[in-house]
């Protein structure tokens, strides 16, 4: 059901992408591998709560973490946080690990970092396990209409 609904949302936004089905992965390396990716391009689709019933989407690259100082900075808060896995499924109607923001059953801003811009073919989860969508990172921007800033660390290895 999940799938379904990412890809209609995708096909809506009139943006060109290609869906990568793939097994079971244990690693970002093995994930962009399977996507056929490098590990930077593989985007990961986080969900972070604001306040009370205000949620946002910030795309990250694979390599790469939210850095919280950079985020708060950027939206003029004090707190951030990561809602747990049944309220991130709640607020977005998508599991952990298949989270995007095309289909969500709430429309919530998106944040994407800086490094999408240019980066060329990125691939985003589309609603279920082991399955992805590869797109252009300008065109998913532009399509999300995604506030476009510096919001990432590297992440420890």
């Amino acid at each position: 059901m999940g799938e379904e609904r990412a890809l209609r949302a995708l096909e809506a936004a009139g943006i060109s992408f290609a869906v990568t089905r793939h097994g079971p992965v244990s690693s970002l390396d093995e994930a962009a591998a399977a996507r056929g990716v490098e590990p930077a391009k593989l985007l990961k689709s986080l969900v972070v709560r604001r306040a009370e019933d205000d949620y946002l989407f910030v795309l990250v690259p694979g390599d790469r973490g939210i850095s919280w100082p950079k985020l708060r900075a950027l939206l003029g808060v004090s707190r951030l946080s990561m809602p747990d896995k049944d309220v991130a499924k709640d607020v977005t109607g998508y599991e952990r690990g298949t989270i995007t923001p095309f289909g969500s059953t709430h429309a919530w801003p998106v944040i994407a970092d800086n490094r999408i811009v240019g980066a060329g073919p990125v691939s985003i989860g589309a609603g279920a396990h082991g399955v992805a969508a590869t797109v252009d990172g300008d065109e998913l921007i532009a399509a999300l209409d995604a506030q476009v800033a510096d919001v990432t660390e590297l992440q420890d290895s």
